[in-house]
């Protein structure tokens, strides 16, 4: 599988990890067809907060991290991109 370079905003001091974060984010709620709107209500936080973390706005913390691994029966660690094996 071949993974294309993190889009130029995404610079040494967000880098590479972050962009696979996000990316990750999105297509696991994609992959569930689930809204911004539920994955937030599920997390007990906004849509706008949980867009925040998608779009790489915001960090996000380790707890949500925690919760969305458990919703999509993943690790932190796929989330994060430190593996590909979900």
């Amino acid at each position: 599988m071949s993974i294309a370079s993190p889009p130029a905003a995404y610079n040494n001091e967000n880098g590479w990890g972050a962009y696979m974060q996000i990316k990750r984010l999105r297509d696991l709620r994609e992959d569930n067809d689930l809204t911004q709107a539920q994955i937030g209500r599920e997390l007990g936080i906004s849509q706008r907060l949980y867009s925040y973390y998608e779009r790489g706005e915001r960090t996000v913390p380790p707890e949500v991290l925690i919760a969305l691994a458990d919703l999509y029966e993943t690790s932190v660690d796929y989330i994060l991109g430190r593996t590909d094996d979900c």
